[in-house]
């Protein structure tokens, strides 16, 4: 099974908007504007929780995503994570799949969060550390009536590896 190895990409506002919104720090008392996380968590109850994670390698095979709401991911105590995403496509469809060729990897600093627009494809988060605390924003039923996940390798003989920088050879 061909196991594919894109470059990881530092996350920048720019680069991420297909997926959703890279968020920093702004100054304490700043008025409401659309550099804030754009929300969409109407369709539910909002569930704001920390997930306790344990490194489980940085290889993927499966890609999930949500077409209800939004979703905020972010570590906590600064460590840097990895998260790989496609865009929103084919929202209607629950069995669609994305273009394996769409998807990217992006290298995220603890110094920041990420907004993950309705239907956006990820997997992840991906870290080195061997433990890692991460905050989620999504509904409260979101992982039971809205997670539809693509397996990769059954649909497309495909896996994702995650290579971060500075630590390819050749």
């Amino acid at each position: 099974m061909p196991i594919l190895t894109p470059e990881v990409i530092p996350i920048d506002p720019i680069r991420f908007a297909p997926y959703g919104q890279m968020i920093t720090a702004v100054a304490d008392g700043k008025p409401y504007d659309e550099q804030d996380a754009q929300l969409v968590l109407d369709q539910g109850i909002p569930r704001f929780y920390i997930m306790g994670l344990v490194h489980r390698g940085l290889g993927f095979h499966r890609i999930t995503r949500h077409r209800r709401c939004s979703q905020c991911l972010g570590s906590l105590g600064g460590e840097e994570w990895f998260l790989g995403v496609a865009p929103p496509r084919d929202l209607e469809i629950a069995e669609a799949c994305p273009d394996p060729g769409e998807i990217v990897i992006f290298q995220i600093p603890g110094t920041c969060f990420v907004k993950l627009h309705p239907g956006t494809w990820h997997a992840g988060p991906y870290f080195t550390q061997p433990r890692v605390d991460f905050y989620n924003l999504e509904l409260a039923d979101t992982n039971i009536t809205d997670h539809h996940t693509c397996d990769l390798q059954a649909q497309f003989g495909l896996s994702f590896q995650i290579v971060p920088p500075g630590s390819r050879h050749g």
